[in-house]
């Protein structure tokens, strides 16, 4: 009889440690491809966000040029 509840007892390990292999793993390796793309797309973000603002500063340092170029002319 003690044989027999040791032999459960690692068919029971083994169950477990196959629904931990079958089961959590895919979840896990989900959550964590969801994550990867929440934080892709956070960067990529900033990334475009922090383009935009180099074109805002190119823009903004044009017109400054062609206003101090049309001053100088005006002189």
């Amino acid at each position: 009889m003690k044989d027999a509840k040791n032999v459960l007892r690692l068919v029971g390990m083994i169950l477990l440690g196959l629904f931990v292999v079958v089961v959590v793993v895919p979840f896990i390796f989900t959550l964590l491809v969801s994550a990867f793309g929440i934080t892709l797309s956070i960067v990529s973000f900033l990334i475009s966000l922090a383009v935009l603002l180099i074109k805002v500063a190119v823009v903004l340092a044009i017109g400054y040029l062609v206003l101090v170029g049309i001053r100088a002319l005006l002189r």
